[in-house]
């Protein structure tokens, strides 16, 4: 059992540092102040090839496995960057799996070495206000016309959609009431995401100003048949392939932030005097920070194990949810405890552990609930009755 990264993982942390570096505590101000999509971050990590890390050599990627991605995500969000940086390229490491696992080689040579030369921006379309987690309950209908389907509905919290020119969508193409069991009849699309009959309506948000989110209403949108990803009807299956692999890289990116916000209390606490001494030689701030410091410690260790779980091949749904749960509350608790550790000082933006705090909270809330990933746990790991 070896715990060390290898020598071309190390690389690859240190060439992110590297790019991150040039995108400082100043920049990611800013953008948090100003918002606005860090276009110049973007094409820095396209650059390098960074983008395409997961997606296939044929087709312009690097060819490599979770557990190196994963090493880049956190080593993003670890760089001061937090959800904002990694909220930039994150579609695309896990997003089109689904075209690389399930489509068709035409559509493969098509649809991915735009994104992988980052010519393209892609976003994700499955969520609905209606549905929630109840993906077989969404209403986007997608319509056979002949060498087309024409799509209606609404989709919500659709990140990067105010500057994405692609959309991997999933609607439905039967009706429920039509299929033998909810999770058919629902077909997957990757199409362009053709403004005259999508209106993208940003969301005013919490934190993470510079990826926006969005609501979405399509309204006839054509999609020729040549985008359907897979089987017609069987798009709730090819998503589910992207699942696992979502889950470690936010996982990856909330131990990144939860490490930056800790490194920033440890320093603040051995410089910070009061009463003749740092606050960092008392207890009560020691405490807490060693506390997460171990919490910190033990999730990286179930995100490297459903990690190489999905490399392997072996099932990992419950070392996935594992993983996205601790370091997701990990990532909570260094943060909230930075900024306590900074006192008055923790709520003004120019110390940024405020800014770490508000961003911490997407990976505690998506793109699935703790709670849901405690039934899924209760029921799949322990064996106890389905919940939901």
């Amino acid at each position: 059992m070896d715990f060390s990264l290898n020598d071309n993982q190390r690389a690859i942390r240190a060439t992110i540092e590297s790019i991150c570096a040039d995108f400082g505590d100043d920049y990611w101000l800013e953008k948090d102040r100003h918002g606005g999509f860090p276009h110049d971050f973007y094409a820095a990590i396209a650059a390098g090839g960074w983008l395409g890390i997961c997606m296939p050599q044929e087709h312009g990627g690097a060819g490599l496995g979770v557990s190196d991605a994963a090493i880049m995500m956190q080593a993003i969000s670890e760089s001061g960057a937090g959800m904002s940086g990694a909220s930039t390229v994150h579609m695309n490491i896990f997003g089109l799996q689904p075209v690389v696992v399930f489509g068709a080689e035409e559509q493969k040579k098509r649809m991915l070495p735009p994104i992988v030369r980052g010519e393209e921006k892609a976003c994700f379309g499955v969520t609905e206000a209606d549905a929630g987690l109840d993906t077989t309950r969404l209403k986007t209908r997608a319509e056979r016309r002949g060498d087309r389907y024409i799509l209606n509905g609404a989709k919500v919290w659709i990140s990067t959609a105010q500057v994405a020119e692609k959309i991997l969508i999933l609607a439905r193409t039967t009706a429920i009431e039509q299929c033998p069991k909810p999770t058919w009849g629902l077909s997957l699309f990757y199409t362009d995401l053709d403004r005259r009959y999508v209106e993208v309506r940003e969301i005013e948000k919490m934190g993470r100003k510079a990826v926006d989110s969005n609501q979405l209403f399509i309204d006839g949108l054509p999609v020729p048949v040549a985008d359907r990803i897979g089987e017609e009807g069987r798009g709730f299956e090819y998503i589910l392939h992207g699942m696992n692999p979502e889950r470690i890289l936010i996982a990856a990116e909330a131990l990144g932030l939860g490490r930056v916000a800790l490194q920033r209390a440890v320093r603040y606490a051995g410089e910070r005097v009061v009463f003749g001494r740092p606050i960092g030689q008392n207890q009560g701030i020691q405490h807490p920070l060693a506390e997460s410091w171990m919490a910190l410690e033990a999730a990286e260790l179930m995100v490297r194990r459903a990690a190489w779980k999905y490399d392997r091949g072996e099932p990992c749904g419950a070392d996935a949810n594992a993983a996205k749960y601790l370091a997701a509350e990990a990532g909570f608790e260094a943060c909230q405890r930075a900024m306590t550790t900074h006192g008055g000082y923790g709520y003004a933006r120019e110390y940024h552990v405020e800014r770490y705090l508000r961003e911490i909270m997407i990976p505690r809330i998506a793109p699935v609930s703790p709670q849901l990933i405690l039934s899924f746990i209760a029921e799949k790991a322990l064996g106890l009755p389905k919940s939901y």
